[in-house]
Parts: structure tokens; C-alpha cells; sequence
């Protein structure tokens, strides 16, 4: 199992960070926040794929085509829990290096827009800890969903 999840993990860790050097190649700054944030999307459910192939790659390969539920879903958060540590130095790396002025801009522009509401102070430090916890939430549900549809007993 150990081989499977450090595999997939980082099959899923790279394609993280391959989208997201690829966005910073075309330029963040030529998108407006709301592209920006369905761009961040879109690259953590590609990166996060990799639990249904890490889940599928062992039931077949490794267990003799048997897997359960329960140990899909552990699979599944494990390979979750390596993109999301990618995901979150690399969140945490663009705001405190690469644009360290990016939440007083975003709030700046959510106020302009009338949609900040409450605006509280954020760090990268925070920042990339929210978007660890995000991507295990949807890895979570991703193994889920991808345990139930690939379980054999």
C-alpha cells in the first residue's frame, strides 16, 4: 500500500505543481480573481484524479483485484494528504515570496466589489493551512466516491 499512495502521491504532488507553474508562466495577472480561483480548482481536482487510479492501481495490481471500502478511503486520504502538502507550499511559497502582497490586493478588490463582508487578517502561513485542509476535504471525497465505485470483495 505504502508503495501505491507514495506513488500516486506524487503523481499528484507534480501535476500540482506543473499547473501551477504553467499559470504563473501565462500570468495570474492576466486573469481576474474569480478564473484564478476556478483555474486553483480545476488543478486540485486533476492533482487529486490520482486517488481513483492509486485506488484501482492497487486493487488490481497489488491485491488481487479485491479491495474493500474502508481501505479505498485510506488509500485515497493518504494520496489526498501528499497533494495537499504540495499544493500548500506552493500556495504558501507564491504568497510570501512570489506575491506577498496578494491578500491585501484580493481584499482590496472583494471591497471594490462589495464583497467583503468581514476581511480578516490572513497569512500564508494560514493560507496554505486552509488549502491543505480544503484539498484532503475533497480527497476525502474523492475516495469515497471513487472507493464505492471500485470496491470488489
Amino acid at each position: 500500500m505504502k508503495q501505491t499512495v507514495l506513488k500516486y502521491g506524487l503523481y499528484g504532488l507534480l501535476t500540482g505543481f506543473i499547473i501551477f507553474t504553467i499559470h504563473l508562466i501565462i500570468g495570474i495577472d492576466n486573469f481576474d480573481y474569480s478564473t484564478n480561483e476556478i483555474l486553483g480548482y480545476v488543478s486540485i481536482f486533476l492533482s487529486l484524479s490520482f486517488i481513483f487510479f492509486g485506488i484501482k492501481h492497487y486493487r488490481d495490481r497489488v491485491n488481487n483485484g479485491i479491495i474493500s471500502l474502508g481501505k479505498a478511503i485510506i488509500i485515497g486520504i493518504l494520496i489526498s494528504v501528499l497533494v495537499g502538502i504540495g499544493i500548500a507550499i506552493a500556495d504558501f511559497i507564491y504568497t510570501k515570496f512570489i506575491n506577498p502582497s496578494f491578500f491585501s490586493d484580493y481584499e482590496k478588490a472583494l471591497t471594490e466589489q462589495g464583497k467583503a463582508d468581514e476581511i480578516f487578517e490572513m497569512t500564508s502561513s494560514i493560507a496554505a493551512l486552509f488549502m491543505f485542509t480544503l484539498v484532503t476535504i475533497i480527497g476525502f471525497i474523492i475516495s469515497l466516491i471513487s472507493g464505492l465505485i471500485l470496491q470488489r470483495k
